[in-house]
């Protein structure tokens, strides 16, 4: 379980500072960056994290077109597309044995 945590959360750490590094065309406010997802995807948050420095991830993602967008949201209310894709697909796989 500790191994799995600190994966996560080198991997968050990760996706923070690439937001950190992301043009500014690329952030914009929050609530403009749920509003564009939601009306020009269908997208909707499937899930959230909090990395370091107090920012926010999260998953969006649209079943009907399959499209997924993850965001990281800076404590400044700014909020950046880290990536982008499609064919999500929600799992709930179980522990693998000895985990």
């Amino acid at each position: 379980m500790k191994k799995i945590l600190l994966n996560t959360t080198i991997g968050l750490g990760i996706m923070v500072l690439a937001a950190q590094q992301v043009s500014a065309q690329s952030c914009a406010p929050r609530a403009d960056v749920i509003k564009r997802l939601a009306k020009t995807y269908g997208e909707t948050r499937r899930g959230i994290g909090i990395a370091r420095r107090g920012a926010v991830m999260e998953v969006f993602a649209s079943d009907q077109t399959g499209s997924w967008t993850i965001v990281v949201t800076l404590p400044e209310g700014v909020t950046c597309l880290i990536a982008s894709g499609r064919s999500y697909e929600t799992l709930a796989e179980a522990l693998p044995p000895n985990a």
